[in-house]
């Protein structure tokens, strides 16, 4: 389902930090956009990281759904507006909680794109 008009989507081997109300991560991509590492860094769920592989498609111009299954069940889709800085989420988590949230899209810089290593 990765399609794109371009060889590899906007961004990939890029890190980027979302802040929605209660909760922000870091989501950094392989070159290739094929997997995700995550890193919680606020809100209920901090502490939480991983890699996983991932799913996308650009619906717009810059404009990317992005999912992906974490190890313990818990499933993330974004849509993700790289232009305009904004982003919007849906998560089950593992206690099979729902979430909607919305809220900034900001690349991280060199030193915060570090990868993270899954626990």
């Amino acid at each position: 389902m990765n399609t794109s008009s371009a060889s590899s989507p906007r961004f990939a081997g890029r890190g980027f930090r979302v802040d929605y109300e209660g909760l922000s991560a870091h989501n950094i991509y392989a070159a290739d956009g094929q997997s995700v590492r995550y890193a919680i860094v606020s809100g209920p769920y901090a502490g939480a990281r991983g890699e996983s592989p991932c799913q996308w498609r650009e619906i717009a111009e810059g404009v990317y759904v992005i999912s992906w299954q974490e190890a313990n069940g818990a499933t993330v889709v974004h849509i993700d507006d790289f232009p305009g800085g904004r982003s919007m989420a849906f998560f089950t988590a593992t206690d099979l909680s729902f979430h909607r949230m919305q809220g900034s899209l900001t690349e991280l810089g060199a030193a915060d794109a570090t990868p993270v290593s899954p626990t």
